[in-house]
This record gives C-alpha cells, sequence and structure tokens, in this order.
C-alpha cells in the first residue's frame, strides 16, 4: 500500500485498520465467550460481538461513501492484542474460573481500548476533513464502546472482590 497522500487517505486507512481490528476481535470475543463461567460475563461478551459487527458495517459504508476500497488492511496491533487475550483467557487461563473471568475481562478492555482510540481518532479525521455526518456515526460508535468497557470495568470490580476470597 502506498504512503498516504491526504487527510483523506490516513482516514481512510485509519477505518480499513479498525475493520480488520473489528474482525479479529469479533473471533477473539467469541472464543473469550466460551472460557467464561460468569453469567453476565458470558452475556456482555455475546452481546458485543453485535456491536463490534455493527461499528464495523459503520466502517464499511464510510470507506465505501469515500471512495475507498472496501476492504480491510491487515492490523497488526490487533493481531498482538488477540494473541494475549489467547493467552491469558484460553491457553494458559487460570484453572480457578473466577481467576479466568478476571484474565478475560482484562483482555476483552484491552482489545477494546484500541478501537476507542481507533474510533476516536477517525472521528478527529472526519470533523477535520469536514464530514460531520461521519463524525457523528464514529463518535457514536465511541460512546457505545464507552459504555460496554464501563460495564466490563464494574464487572471486573465485582469478580475481582470474589477471586480475592
Amino acid at each position: 500500500m502506498p504512503a498516504p497522500s491526504s487527510l483523506k487517505d490516513v482516514y481512510l486507512d485509519e477505518m480499513k485498520d479498525l475493520w480488520s481490528a473489528n474482525d479479529q476481535m469479533t473471533r477473539a470475543v467469541k472464543e473469550l465467550s466460551g472460557q467464561a463461567s460468569d453469567p453476565k460475563l458470558k452475556q456482555m461478551l455475546e452481546h458485543s460481538v453485535g456491536g463490534i459487527e455493527k461499528h464495523t458495517g459503520i466502517l464499511k459504508e464510510l470507506i465505501q461513501q469515500c471512495g475507498g476500497q472496501t476492504e480491510p488492511e491487515y492490523c497488526k496491533g490487533m493481531e498482538g492484542l488477540v494473541t494475549e487475550a489467547r493467552k491469558h483467557g484460553i491457553k494458559e487461563a487460570a484453572q480457578d474460573p473466577k481467576l479466568r473471568d478476571v484474565e478475560i475481562i482484562a483482555q476483552y478492555q484491552r482489545m477494546t481500548h484500541y478501537g476507542l482510540a481507533g474510533f476516536g481518532t477517525a472521528a478527529a479525521y472526519a470533523k477535520a476533513l469536514g464530514k460531520s455526518e461521519d463524525e457523528s456515526k464514529l463518535k457514536q460508535a465511541v460512546s457505545e464502546i464507552y459504555k460496554g468497557d464501563e460495564f466490563a470495568s464494574k464487572l471486573a470490580e465485582n469478580l475481582q472482590q470474589v477471586a480475592a476470597k
């Protein structure tokens, strides 16, 4: 892929990266969900898959509207996060179900924070490019991701107290 020559190119690259990141995260979250023992955690993870897929749809739509090729640009950053999530939440996970749940939440939040940074950056690019409708859609995604992250944090606090006993 050639180096970007405009902010529009950078904007498109960011969204293509996020698309790939979301695809990778979706697969990982489905796997982590299968390892979760806490019903609320399992439900949160399953629900988040739908949110991630919704946000991927928004990215595809915005890329297409900008005239970009509608294909993801492989995200090596999320690849590393997914590798760590699988390691700590599945392959080398704690035997104690509550400890495993705590680890799953930590890994989920690491992946989620990548998305927060990317969607926030893309919204800033959209604003600079005068694409107010794109900005609005991307900021809405950021808001939804934050809500999920807050729920995960509260769930983690409760599970950590249980695991500490």
